[in-house]
Formats: C-alpha cells, sequence, structure tokens
C-alpha cells in the first residue's frame, strides 16, 4: 500500500505542463537539425551533446519494477527512516529509504539523494568485468582512434549495509566492527601496457564526519599509495572522468547541501537497446547513439558542496567540482544525467548515462535468464568536457569482453576480503 501512495503523489505533483512533452513521440529519430524540440527535455550539458552529433531514438516509456527482496525490505524498513537537521541519515536498514516523499518537504532534495544513494541496483555485490573507457577529442587526427583506451578487468562493489538477496541480510556484521559501509574497486588495469596493472578502490563510512578511504596501486612504485577524499573529483591522469562521477554521482553524500530544483518529465535511456552500447559515428565517436530515450519523470536536485569549514572539520580543503546538477528518475532512482559547474560558474562537464533493464546482461543479446528477475544496470556513460570538445566513455561493459556476460548483480561472487588495499597490490604485480 505504500508503494502505491508514493507513485500516485509522484504523479500528482509533477503532472507536466501543457504541451511540454508534445515536443516528441515515439518513433522520432532526433538529430542535431531537431536539437531545439528537447531543449526542454534534456540538462543543458546532454543538448549540447545532441547538437554535436548524438542522435536519440525515441520510444515508448515502460516501466522499471523493483526486485522483489528490495521491495519487501522498503516495506518493512523504511517507515522509521529519518534525516536528521543535518541530512544525516538516520535508522537506515534496507530498501528504499524514502518511498513518500512531499515536494514541499524542505529536506526533500537529500532524500532525493539518499534514495540514489540506496537506490534498488547492485544492493549486496557488483562485479562488472573488462571495463572499456574510451577518450577522444572533438578532431581527433585520425577520426575513429581514441586517444586513450583503458581496460579495467573488475570493476567491483561489496555492500555492508543495505543488503536484500545474499546473505549476511540486512547488514554484515563488518559494519559494525570497521564502520565501512561499502568497499569499492576498480582493477586491475590490463591495457595499455604503459600503465598495466594500475588499481583504485574507496571505502565509504556510515559515520558522517569519517571521511572515505581511497587507494591507489602503481606498479612502477610497487605500493599502495593513499589518495586524499577531496581530490576524487579532479579527473585522472588518463581521461577526464573523475571518480567522484562513477555512475553519476559518487561522491559521500553528506559533504553536499542538496536543493529541490523541479520534478518533471525529461528524456533519460532507462531501457537501453545495445549491448555493449554502441558509440555514435555522428560525432567521431564522442558518445552513445543512437540510443533509446523514453519520456521519465526525473528529479532535479542541485548538488552544492558544504563550506570551507566543514571541509576543514573533516579534514579536507573543498572540490574541484564544487556544483552538480542531478538528473534523477523517479522509478528506478539512477542518475540519467549530471551537469558539472565550475569553480567561477559556468558549465564546464556534462554527464549522460545509459541505464537497461534486463533479466541477463549477456553480451551480443543473449536471451537464457541468468537473474530471478529482471535488474537495473549501467550499460555506458559519457563524460564530456564542453569547453575543449574531450570526452570519455566508460563501456560497461566493454564492447572487446570475451566473457559471456558483463555484470554479475547480487550473485554472492564479491568477498569482502577481495576488495582489500593489499588483495589490489597483489593483483597488481
Amino acid at each position: 500500500m505504500r508503494l502505491t501512495i508514493a507513485i500516485v503523489l509522484t504523479v500528482v505533483t509533477i503532472s507536466p505542463q501543457p504541451g511540454r512533452a508534445q515536443a516528441v513521440k515515439p518513433g522520432d529519430l532526433l538529430t542535431p537539425d531537431q536539437a531545439s524540440a528537447v531543449a526542454d527535455l534534456v540538462s543543458p550539458g546532454n543538448l549540447v551533446l545532441v547538437r554535436q552529433g548524438m542522435r536519440m531514438k525515441i520510444v515508448p516509456t515502460e516501466r522499471l519494477e523493483w526486485p522483489p527482496p528490495y521491495k519487501s525490505a522498503t516495506e518493512k524498513y523504511s517507515p522509521q527512516v529519518r534525516l536528521d537537521d543535518k541530512g544525516n541519515l538516520q535508522n537506515y536498514v534496507a530498501g528504499l529509504p524514502f518511498p513518500l516523499l512531499d515536494p514541499n518537504d524542505p529536506q526533500v532534495a537529500s532524500k532525493v539523494v539518499w534514495n540514489f544513494s540506496y537506490r534498488p541496483a547492485g544492493t549486496d555485490d557488483v562485479d562488472v568485468r573488462n571495463v572499456e573507457t574510451v577518450s577522444r577529442h572533438d578532431h581527433d587526427e585520425i577520426p575513429g582512434q581514441p586517444t586513450m583506451h583503458i581496460t579495467t578487468a573488475h570493476v567491483s562493489t561489496y555492500n555492508n549495509v543495505g543488503r536484500t538477496e545474499v546473505q549476511p541480510i540486512p547488514t554484515d556484521p563488518n559494519a559494525d566492527l570497521t564502520g565501512i559501509r561499502y568497499r569499492f574497486g576498480a582493477f586491475p588495469v590490463l591495457e595499455p601496457a604503459t600503465i598495466r596493472g594500475i588499481g583504485y578502490m574507496r571505502f565509504r563510512y556510515r559515520d558522517p564526519m569519517t571521511e572515505d578511504n581511497i587507494w591507489w596501486y602503481f606498479p612502477s612504485a610497487r605500493r599502495v599509495r593513499r589518495s586524499r577524499a577531496d581530490a576524487q573529483s579532479d579527473a585522472t591522469n588518463t581521461n577526464n572522468i573523475d571518480p567522484d562521477s562513477y555512475s553519476g554521482f559518487a561522491a559521500k553524500v553528506e559533504d553536499f547541501n542538496y536543493r529541490l530544483l523541479g520534478v518533471r518529465p525529461m528524456l533519460a535511456v532507462a531501457h537501453a537497446a545495445n549491448l555493449p552500447a554502441q558509440p555514435c559515428e555522428f560525432d567521431n565517436y564522442r558518445t552513445i547513439c543512437p540510443e533509446n530515450w523514453e519520456m521519465r519523470r526525473l528529479y532535479i536536485v542541485e548538488a552544492t558542496e558544504k563550506p570551507l569549514s566543514w571541509h576543514q572539520s573533516i579534514g579536507t580543503s573543498g572540490l574541484s567540482i564544487p556544483r552538480r546538477i542531478l538528473y534523477i528518475d523517479s522509478e528506478g532512482w539512477f542518475i540519467a544525467a549530471s551537469d558539472q559547474y565550475s569553480k567561477d560558474g559556468a558549465l564546464w562537464k556534462t554527464l549522460a548515462i545509459f541505464t537497461a533493464y534486463r533479466d541477463n546482461s549477456a553480451i551480443g543479446g543473449g536471451k537464457v535468464a541468468v537473474y530471478p528477475f529482471k535488474r537495473i544496470f549501467q550499460t555506458a556513460m559519457v563524460d564530456e568536457d564542453i569547453v575543449t570538445g574531450f570526452s570519455t566513455i566508460s563501456f560497461t561493459p566493454g564492447r572487446e569482453t570475451k566473457d559471456p556476460s558483463g555484470w554479475y548483480i547480487d550473485l554472492g561472487l564479491i568477498p569482502p576480503d577481495y576488495l582489500d588495499p593489499h588483495q589490489m597490490e597483489i593483483v597488481g604485480h
């Protein structure tokens, strides 16, 4: 009953303005010449991608169902969840923290972001194999030839909190022993040979005042090095995706203030047709196209870094991306797009995230169900510097992978001791 009420409330509060959603219709294939038709239906940064060549195939809107264990956890635990006066999550166990949202609630924006943070995609453990990250400029000397092509063997997460499918449920006892909410790792790099073995690892903590522990492994140094949490909004040396942008927004929730800018129908990719994702031939392969875009109800949330006094209290010194606009799907709770603004207030970078909803993640259109129910997972993310035209696509999974399935979700395949800095060092040797 509670979930039904939440859906009704959402429909009532975000009904589109007359004529707003009539600019496009299923069956349309939008090219740069029709970019004006989607000016109000995509983020300003994503509109730049359309104008430069990213084509959009408009399809009918389809529902996204949550995994039954996640839905049950939401019904059981959400009534007890609260935010304190600082926006910190209280009494969370598992499922969606806030299935009932009131747009007039002064804390609604923070609640939306917490819903994204505990979204119904990979609640227990996730392993994405052979992820390819490909970077290109707008006018490369050789059309189609990437500036950089990186393959990473595993991008993995193990959650201690909010578990719904694989024992221990709903909380790993390690959460109370260490305070770790989840462990994330991306390692080892397989190619190119010049950076083979590099790895990245990040531990997120439940305590709002405890910043992330972050490590890089560099084979040339033969040791693991720590990295500052406030350096994670800086792009890496090999591409322009900053670690705080993984999955659309991977920074610590408590480090930002949030404001709801609107809730309205917009275009997003929620039922991607292509796996692996297909690079766009019309913009020098800097984005994904054509792909299925549908009208979705999105929460538009402004995330602004907290004042310097806050960062100093937790031992950091501020972020290079101080403001992000997040476009969050109101049903699947994934980020569909994000625009990032520099310290001078100018639009700097844009993310476009391509999401699938399937009962398998088999490469090449496999038809055999792997999961007991359909799951939500990312097929690609575009991160483009719209000032320089430098663009990076993260293919999840990669287009050259030989693994039959790119995503392994809530299958118990990632033990927590695999996501350990010493293990990253061993694997990277």
